[in-house]
């Protein structure tokens, strides 16, 4: 999986338990809301409380009910009454506890009590538990305020006279619960009236039923048959509604405060998350580009420099598993300029002693050169023929030796430009490296070395550069003549390999070369550390000898061992 379909389910993946928690907050938010809602219905009128309200605060133990405080005193402070009932009618508790409260109850008396016509009692009933049929049940019994206050003012209706005679206690009742009350005779006028302040003098049927269905107050009414008078009374409904509202109010919004609180907490919990998952692997990251930019080419390491990316059998540690492709790249990025870097400082070293030994090789035959041409100028001798003669042939040496160097240094830098035209064409190899092989094997320079030819076929053929194909030749043979000392054989073999190839190999059993030489004889500024000779070479062969078996799409390997010797294969394509 790329880097891309990666950050693709990272991030759905991601979304989704984002949505998951918002979910969960939110019906934890729903369920205060309820729960408080709940609570404040059952504070304001415990006869609209849930039965998990009641179920919470009566516990049933050994056959007895116990009442919690909080219970008590809402039953006391709405003026009621609680029983707590067995499936076979025995009181298991109840509140306010009554000395002549009956033990038990027959079903006829159940019926009773949740059937009675009082309009000045309201009765409310729940199961303790709604999954079990035989569990007990809790009944509520309250005072109806508004019917009570009612029946209290009809007591105190003078009906012949028409008007109202209250006492004081009604007075302070009436005023307490800012409640209106006026007496309508048969035709709708209002004959008398308590704290009615604006209200109309007289009514109509219609005006007399929106009154009942206001949503702004309560109004009762109670009708005398014998004078056809109607009381009216009417309580603002407001208060209680405020009252309910404001705790509803008080209680959604600390909810609402503390679900806020934990969302912002989940907020910052999530953004130190993601600023963890996705930031700090791409600060380390970045941090490894700034030091790849400023030259130091190594993986980022902690405090105990064992590597911040990967753990200790070279695998990625997870969290930095998003951006596997990126740290691979950026590895094999850190080697590559590391080798670069070193490969340069060799290079470096390299082509300062190459530097230092041709400025060395050129100044030794520019002396040369410099002192026999100030000797044959000079006017005090006078040379013979003889003498001159040999100066001349040393004087052409040198500048031969000179011109070999130059070329070699054009050659090498022509082939690495592409400068260097290669007219290929197919030819019988065998014949030409047999004469090579018999040109050395004549050559009184090299009449103590032994020179072996061995082809397999005399019909090999090659798709070669004549003239640069002998110059490979020459290199490679003339290093096996000059650098192994008398006596050693040279082995020349030439082989085809499957119609599509053909292999020259070149050994000797001479001195042969350590691995550091190997590993550095086609570098253009290397020189062999084996000749003592400062004529010997340019230092430049072996590398124009690969170069130029490249440009044939050949390849060429050595291999050799300090005092067995050294063998040179070379593949060329047919």
């Amino acid at each position: 999986m790329n880097i891309h379909k990666r950050f693709v389910v990272q991030l759905f993946l991601q979304l989704m338990l984002i949505f998951f928690l918002s979910g969960v907050l939110l019906f934890f938010l729903f369920g205060i809301i309820g729960y408080f809602l709940s609570d404040s219905e059952a504070e304001t009128d415990l006869s609209l409380a849930e039965d998990y309200f009641i179920s919470q605060n009566i516990t049933v133990e050994d056959g007895n009910a116990d009442i919690s405080d909080r219970l008590k005193k809402l039953v006391g402070e709405q003026h009621g009454r609680l029983l707590v009932v067995s499936k076979d009618g025995d009181l298991l508790g109840e509140f306010p506890e009554l000395e002549e409260s009956p033990s038990s109850f027959n079903e006829g008396e159940l019926a009773g009590i949740l059937l009675e016509n009082d309009p000045t009692l309201d009765y409310s009933y729940w199961r303790l538990d709604e999954t079990d049929t035989d569990s007990p049940l809790v009944f509520f019994r309250e005072e109806n305020g508004e019917s009570l206050l009612l029946d209290s003012v009809k007591q105190h209706v003078d009906w012949k006279q028409g008007k109202l005679d209250f006492q004081r206690g009604v007075i302070s009742n009436l005023q307490n619960n800012k409640t209106w009350v006026q007496l309508v005779d048969r035709s709708g006028k209002v004959v008398d009236g308590f704290n009615a302040g604006n209200k109309p003098k007289t009514y109509s049927h219609q005006e007399i039923l929106s009154m009942t269905q206001s949503k702004e107050e309560s109004v009762s009414s109670y009708y005398d048959e014998g004078t056809q008078q109607t009381i009216l009374m009417g309580m603002p409904l407001k208060d209680m509604a405020a009252t309910l509202e404001e705790k509803i109010d008080s209680k959604v919004g600390n909810s609402i405060i503390i679900v806020s609180v934990l969302l912002i907490l989940l907020l910052l919990l999530i953004t130190f998350w993601y600023a963890r998952k996705f930031g700090k692997p791409l600060m380390t990251m970045m941090q490894w580009i700034e030091k790849l930019g400023s030259g130091v080419y190594e993986q980022p390491v902690n405090h105990v420099e064992q590597p911040l990316l990967f753990k200790k059998n070279g695998k990625i540690k997870r969290k930095y598993k998003l951006y596997q492709e990126l740290i691979t790249n950026l590895s094999q990025l850190t080697d590559t300029l590391r080798d670069n870097q070193d490969q340069r400082e060799k290079i470096k070293v390299t082509r300062e002693e190459w530097i230092s030994g041709i400025s060395h090789d050129l100044k030794t035959p520019l002396s040369s050169i410099a002192g026999y041409s100030k000797m044959l100028e000079s006017k005090e001798y006078h040379w013979s023929q003889e003498e001159v003669r040999e100066f001349a042939e040393i004087i052409g040496s040198k500048s031969a030796y000179m011109k070999d160097l130059l070329d070699d240094l054009t050659l090498t830098y022509r082939i690495k430009n592409g400068a260097l035209p290669i007219v290929r064409e197919k030819m019988n190899i065998t014949e030409l490296i047999r004469r090579t092989i018999i040109s050395y094997m004549n050559n009184p320079d090299y009449a103590e070395m032994n020179i072996d030819f061995q082809a397999e076929d005399d019909n090999v053929t090659a798709s070669v550069d004549p003239k640069w194909f002998q110059r490979i030749i020459d290199n490679i043979v003339e290093n096996a003549l000059k650098y192994n000392p008398a006596g050693t054989t040279i082995t020349v073999t030439l082989a085809g390999i499957e119609q599509h190839l053909c292999q020259l190999t070149i050994s000797d059993d001479g001195v042969g070369m350590d691995q550091k030489t190997v590993n550095s004889i086609f570098q253009r500024y290397y020189r062999g550390t084996n000749t003592s000779d400062s004529g010997s070479g340019t230092g430049l062969g072996m590398a124009i000898t690969k170069q130029l078996i490249q440009l044939h799409q050949g390849s060429i390997n050595v291999k050799s061992t300090p005092g067995e010797g050294t063998s040179i294969r070379i593949l060329m394509p047919v």
